[in-house]
This record gives C-alpha cells, sequence and structure tokens, in this order.
C-alpha cells in the first residue's frame, strides 16, 4: 500500500458503524448523511434500517452493509441464509456474518464451513460482498488460522477481526496472524479499536483494507490536518 495515502483513500478504509443498541432512527440518519459527507466504503447499520440507508446512500459510492448472525452467529444457518436475503432484497451489497463461536470453538470445522459457504453463496449471486466476522477474543490462534483457511476455501471477501462489542477488538497480534494466514484473494478488516489516524496507519501498513469505526469522523478530520 502507498505510504502517503490520500484523506480520500483513507475514507474508502471506513465501514461506518451504526450497530449501537441505542441509535434512534434520528441517530442513524445523523450517521449515513456523515457517511455519504465523508464519502466512506460503506455504512455498516442494523438490519432493519438497510432499506432507510440505501435510499439516503442512494446516488453515492457509499455501501450499505449490515450484519448477518450478530453478534454471537448462534442463528441456525436457514436463518443467517434468510437474513442475508431480506438485506439484500432491501439493498444491502454487502454483509458482515458472525461465525458460530461455539462451533469454532468445539472444532467442528465442516459445520462452520457450510454455514460460511451458505451465506458467501447467496451473497455473490446477488453480487454482494461477504465479511466474516471471527471475534478473536473468544478464539485461540489455532482457531484463527483455520477459519482464514476455511474463508479462503469457500471465498469469503474479507476475514474480520471482531464485531467491536467483545472485550477486545482488533490487536496488531491478530491483525498480522490473519493477513499472514489469509490467502491474497482473502482482505482483512479490523474492528473494534481504531480510533485515531496514527492507529489506522499502523493497521493499514499491517495490509488491513478496511476499518469498522465509530470515530470516522474523528479520524478522517485528523487526517486533513495532517
Amino acid at each position: 500500500m502507498s505510504a502517503t495515502p490520500t484523506v480520500a483513500q483513507l475514507a474508502k478504509m471506513f465501514d461506518h458503524s451504526l450497530l449501537q443498541p441505542t441509535l434512534t432512527d434520528a441517530d442513524l440518519e445523523a450517521g449515513l448523511i456523515l457517511a455519504r459527507e465523508y464519502n466512506v466504503a460503506s455504512v455498516c447499520i442494523k438490519p432493519y434500517a438497510v432499506r432507510f440507508a440505501a435510499k439516503i446512500l442512494a446516488g453515492s459510492t457509499v455501501h450499505t452493509s449490515t450484519t448477518i448472525g450478530f453478534p454471537h452467529g448462534g442463528h441456525v444457518t436457514a436463518i443467517k441464509v434468510k437474513e442475508s436475503e431480506i438485506a439484500l432484497a432491501d439493498g444491502a451489497t454487502e454483509l458482515d456474518m458472525v461465525v458460530n463461536v461455539g462451533k469454532v470453538l468445539s472444532h467442528e470445522w465442516n459445520y462452520v464451513a457450510h454455514d460460511i459457504a451458505a451465506v458467501v453463496h447467496i451473497a455473490h449471486a446477488a453480487g454482494a460482498k461477504v465479511k466474516v466476522i471471527f471475534e478473536n477474543a473468544f478464539l485461540k490462534d489455532e482457531h484463527k488460522i483455520e477459519l482464514c483457511k476455511i474463508c479462503g476455501e469457500v471465498r469469503a471477501d474479507w476475514v474480520k477481526t471482531s464485531t467491536g462489542y467483545a472485550e477486545t477488538g482488533a490487536t496488531i497480534e491478530d491483525l498480522k496472524l490473519m493477513r499472514q494466514y489469509a490467502p491474497a484473494h482473502v482482505q482483512v478488516k479490523a474492528a473494534g479499536g481504531v480510533r485515531t489516524y496514527a492507529k489506522l496507519l499502523e493497521v493499514r501498513a499491517l495490509g488491513v483494507s478496511r476499518v469498522g469505526a465509530t470515530a470516522t469522523k474523528v479520524i478522517l478530520d485528523e487526517a486533513r490536518l495532517g
């Protein structure tokens, strides 16, 4: 990646997060307007608000993304698929799905692979992309490595560190590990803990192409000041 990215290039690393449980409709609208103003990569919004988001973001280059199986991945696969179908029909073009953490910890790798592949299949058929959330705070390196392998095999578009709601988010060690073990065709997303311009540049240097953040405005305003 370029050593001296422009602010516009940095903005396209952001998935502006609007997932806090207390956000009102007015809060969501303000967040969407901000994301459009800063021309970020996407807004990750609650599933019920996807249609609303797609309407506000129409005509811009900002993608509408939403969560699948959020926040613990415990939905049965059929529900994740149905949730994906509804989101795509409502206008989502990117899906952030959570793995079934319990199945990962149980080493039920066939189940995990099928679960991820089902969402990837439905998304790719609609021309959408999928980010697979590991929730690394609950996992050991062996789990993360196997998940990176599975995501490569099922052609997921990103591997993602966390939901942002666990005890820890994106650590430098995890980002290095994920970039090392994810195939080249799978990108890496950092979520949770990227709150400054310096941290954004640090994770970018590791090969991270997307960050999930609520501090989008603060970081990009700092980037503009140099």
